[in-house]
């Protein structure tokens, strides 16, 4: 799995020395969360560096087809998985205050996020996606926000700033499923998965540091 360059954010810049990096993530994985959260830092430490850090946000869907009606996620997952998926997720939770991050489970509600990923595909078209995957994360796991719901998501994407009329959302759906699909014909079966330019992919939330170093590995000096 290597970084693709038909994508908008990767258009070409003045600066010297960039680095290119994807993360796959689905916005209900609470170590997609983490691992993106720590990469945003790392990439960010690059900028201050004088950088060109360019993050692509690969689409994946832990429960593809899932409804999005919002029923109450520890009610779902203690459905799905067992009680043993209740303990984990809110041992997951306070570990990822060392994060600065707060996942508040007693009110995150469940959904299919298709919408969700189609919402990143557009806003990654006008370069932001970054911002508007770190504030679908946060809706879900933060502010109990149903990221399933259309109303929601055209809330949260005016506040990011994403345009989604018509014109922008065309043919979004069809080249969502295929980046679908092909992150899962790469063998992609959890995440987050993160690939930097010459660097083995990663997965799992890895330490900043380590995302530093990678990011410092793939720098390329034109």
């Amino acid at each position: 799995m290597a970084p693709q360059n038909d994508n908008p954010q990767y258009a070409q810049t003045d600066n010297p020395q960039t680095v290119r990096v994807q993360i796959v993530a689905d916005v209900i994985c609470a170590h997609s969360y983490i691992g993106f959260t720590r990469l945003g830092r790392a990439a960010g430490r690059l900028r201050e560096e004088g950088v060109d850090v360019r993050v692509e946000v690969l689409p994946f869907e832990l429960a593809p087809g899932a409804p999005t009606t919002g029923q109450p996620l520890l009610a779902v997952l203690r459905h799905v998985f067992g009680e043993r998926a209740v303990t984990d997720a809110l041992a997951l939770a306070e570990r990822a205050v060392a994060d600065g991050l707060r996942f508040d489970y007693e009110n995150a509600l469940a959904s299919g996020t298709f919408e969700a990923h189609r919402l990143i595909l557009l806003a990654g078209r006008q370069g932001l996606a970054e911002p508007m995957t770190e504030r679908l994360f946060r809706a879900h796991f933060t502010d109990g926000l149903h990221i399933g719901d259309p109303d929601v998501l055209a809330a949260l994407a005016a506040e990011v700033g994403v345009r989604t009329d018509e014109e922008a959302a065309r043919d979004s759906a069809g080249e969502l499923k295929e980046r679908l699909d092909r992150v899962r014909g790469q063998g992609v079966t959890g995440v987050p998965v993160i690939v930097v330019d010459g660097v083995p992919p990663m997965t799992g939330a890895q330490p900043e540091e380590t995302l530093y170093r990678a990011l410092r590995t793939g720098v390329r000096s034109a």
